[in-house]
């Protein structure tokens, strides 16, 4: 008998996550033509800041940290 996959790793509920989740960051940088912003520096206040900044503060965050992560790295028989 087959043992039935949980829930969360089946392809088709992954395929369906993925089609929520664009759908809903479609949605919210659309919202955005509706929303009237007040930036303080000029650039804050252009369409879709908070989508590309929070984008371009990741990959910034997961590149430090791959550099971080081999500047800190052990030999795997460190503690022997």
């Amino acid at each position: 008998m087959k043992e039935k996959q949980p829930w969360l790793v089946r392809p088709e509920t992954i395929r369906l996550l993925w089609i929520v989740f664009i759908v809903i960051l479609a949605l919210t940088v659309l919202a955005d033509f509706f929303v009237h912003h007040h930036g303080h520096y000029g650039i804050d206040g252009t369409f879709g800041f908070g989508a590309w900044y929070g984008f371009v503060s990741c990959i910034v965050l997961v590149v430090f940290s791959k550099g971080l992560g081999a500047i800190l790295k052990r030999r795997d028989d460190y503690y022997d």
